[in-house]
């Protein structure tokens, strides 16, 4: 597999040495009531480069005390005039200002994530596009959260208000970090809430960067407050914390059923983004040039870090062979490589643990009796390369089709037909995404009514708009991003009852 890397302190565009700069510009700190503040403890976590495993800064490690603080003035701004009493063509300023400062800022942001997450640079620019429509979107929206009139008898007024939870705690992964941390700050904002965010350990940087210029909007200070630290400790400080009314997580499975047992203690709302293990049923009448080159990308994506990603490939048995060999054919095309060359279609996965862990599950795929018709192997003795890995002859009961990867590895598996197809799809604990290539409307329709998941798609694979709505059945979570259905997880209800 070709291995071309080009120095990540080789300029490849005019925003990367500010990226560069920034970055080598000291010790990152906590976003805290509008400052920059020390962690209590002092103590700091290394950032990583995937790429070169060298040192890129260090970012503070925050603890139970420091979270506290970022509470206490996230709970004083949302009872400040200053936030709660502007209007809500108020808070659509602020959001587009927000907007903007991150389009102008788009390259700079990109590099910066690249370099601290791996991802291919075309990969995170196109992350930063999504930021800004993110903003933009749910600038649409405060003025249009609306309550409602109760039909009454005429001498009762009985209507309802929408309004703000209050102070949200927000917990988001590594893959995408300034994609989720916009998603998740936005939503908030949009309704008048106020946030404190912990970026994953792996990857802060870009979201310490928004937190800069978020700074440059004049927003009310504790509006947005960004933590960075441990799951272990800023994570578990927040999903415990009294003050915080409602946790917004997107992570694993089972973090995410940590969260909500400690949530439980002060009844938070929780909203839960967590794994998956989609299905992407193949019919033998489908467009199957179309439909294996979004299977590819979708896997490869972001070396295989994406959540709703197209890792169980479910194929007719009598063309699974044939099909086996074209994705190992065409997955062995995607160059491995530096992030930060053009060509690149998968960069370094975001950590030696990670990279450990996804080579683990291809030993496991070899033992547990699937073919491996492609990959499966470490690329170069720098970073953290992996191969695109594709598996054949697989089945539910293997680890591999079993257990979320989180890596560029792929199952193919064989249905016999359309009611086999669907048992195979839903034979699976999570319940994220999936997808259903056929020319025959009435059997996509018949299988999209039976997949048990939250977000499907026909005839295509993980197209994304912030108005459609994300999250998952069963052990993939709970609530949903995006959409109106956001909306109304960051809001409650009060009913009024007024006697005329």
């Amino acid at each position: 597999m070709p291995t071309e890397i080009i120095s990540s302190a080789a300029p490849v565009s005019p925003a990367h040495p500010a990226a560069l700069n920034w970055v080598a510009s000291g010790p990152k700190r906590l976003w805290i009531d509008g400052q920059w503040q020390e962690a209590t403890s002092g103590r700091q976590i290394e950032s990583i480069n995937p790429e070169t495993e060298t040192t890129l800064t260090s970012i503070a490690d925050a603890n139970a005390s420091d979270i506290d603080r970022a509470v206490t003035a996230a709970r004083r701004a949302f009872e400040s005039p200053a936030w709660s009493s502007i209007t809500p063509h108020q808070r659509t300023f602020f959001l587009l200002k927000i907007a903007d400062i991150v389009e102008a800022h788009g390259e700079e942001l990109a590099t910066i994530e690249t370099l601290d997450n791996g991802m291919p640079l075309w990969y995170s620019t196109a992350s930063v596009r999504a930021v800004v429509e993110q903003f933009r979107y749910y600038a649409g929206w405060p003025t249009k959260i609306f309550g409602s009139t109760n039909p009454s008898a005429p001498n009762i007024l009985n209507y309802t208000l929408r309004e703000p939870v209050g102070v949200c705690g927000q917990i988001v992964a590594w893959n995408v970090p300034l994609v989720m941390s916009a998603m998740k700050i936005a939503t908030a904002l949009a309704c008048g809430n106020t946030v404190v965010l912990k970026p994953a350990e792996l990857a802060s940087l870009s979201t310490l960067r928004l937190a800069e210029l978020i700074e440059q909007t004049d927003l009310p200070p504790g509006v947005v407050n960004i933590v960075t630290g441990l799951g272990s400790g800023a994570g578990s400080a927040i999903a415990a914390h009294p003050g915080i009314d409602k946790i917004a997580f997107t992570g694993s499975t089972a973090v995410g059923k940590q969260i909500m047992r400690a949530a439980a203690d002060n009844m938070k709302k929780v909203t839960l983004e967590l794994g998956g293990k989609s299905p992407n049923i193949i019919f033998p009448d489908a467009d199957i040039d179309q439909a294996l080159d979004f299977a590819v990308r979708s896997f490869c994506g972001n070396s295989g870090q994406v959540c709703s990603a197209s890792t169980r490939v479910l194929v007719h048995q009598d063309m699974h062979d044939e099909i086996a060999a074209r994705v190992a054919t065409m997955a062995a095309s995607y160059k491995v490589g530096s992030p930060f060359a053009a060509d690149t279609k998968l960069g370094p996965l975001v950590s030696a643990i990670q990279r450990d862990r996804v080579m683990g599950y291809v030993e496991a795929g070899k033992r547990g009796g699937a073919t491996l018709n492609f990959g499966g192997e470490r690329v170069g003795s720098q970073g953290y390369f992996v191969q695109p890995t594709v598996f054949s002859n697989v089945d539910n009961s293997m680890t591999i089709g079993r257990e979320e990867i989180f890596g560029p590895v792929v199952s193919i598996i064989p249905f016999r037909d359309e009611e086999d197809a669907i048992r195979k799809a839903n034979d699976t604990t999570y319940g994220l995404a999936g997808a259903v290539w056929t020319r025959d409307i009435s059997r996509a329709h018949r299988v999209v009514r039976a997949m048990k998941a939250g977000r499907v798609w026909i005839n295509s694979y993980g197209d994304a708009d912030p108005v459609m709505a994300f999250g998952g059945y069963k052990q993939s979570g709970l609530g949903r991003e995006y959409g109106q259905e956001s909306i109304e997880a960051y809001t409650q209800v009060k009913s009024v009852w007024a006697r005329l």
